[in-house]
């Protein structure tokens, strides 16, 4: 099955692609490699989700802010190169969560990220290498910011 049918299998409404919040592309190619600046989780309509996690949201309510940061990194593809099925595999992730001190399970927050690109992408496609830490803010305050290298098909 290609990607692009794994994403309508999964029946799930994919977000505006968002524009640049600054001064900076939201995905840029070179070579083979499609490299993504940091997306927060947009929803369907446009908002971005904020809160600091372990304060304002807990730790399900950040897993599925960073499933909703894959659904809008997802369309930024999309619109990028017109087609999922362009991809060869994610290479790399490195997930930000906002949250309080002392908050630790920042992989099990990006998981949300992670596990989306699995299900879209596949076991052998869709697992990258992968960063995830907490900081103390993010822009506009979103909970959870994602970054990402793609690998294109030749």
């Amino acid at each position: 099955m290609s990607f692009d049918a794994n994403l309508a299998a999964l029946n799930v409404e994919l977000p505006p692609a968002p524009k640049a919040m600054g001064l900076y592309k939201p995905a840029i190619t070179v070579g083979n490699l499609v490299y993504l600046s940091g997306h927060g989780p947009l929803s369907t309509d446009g908002t971005l989700q904020l809160g600091k996690i372990g304060q304002d949201l807990d730790q399900e309510q950040g897993y599925a802010a960073a499933r909703q940061t894959g659904l809008a990194m997802l369309a930024t593809l999309k619109a990028h190169l017109g087609s999922l099925d362009k991809i060869k595999r994610l290479v790399k992730t490195f997930g930000l969560v906002n949250c309080v001190d002392g908050f630790s399970q920042q992989p099990a927050v990006i998981n949300g990220f992670s596990e989306l690109m699995k299900e879209v992408f596949g076991e052998d496609c869709g697992i990258a290498a992968r960063s995830a830490v907490g900081v103390n803010a993010l822009p506009a305050n979103m909970c959870v910011e994602v970054e990402a290298i793609f690998e294109l098909n030749d």
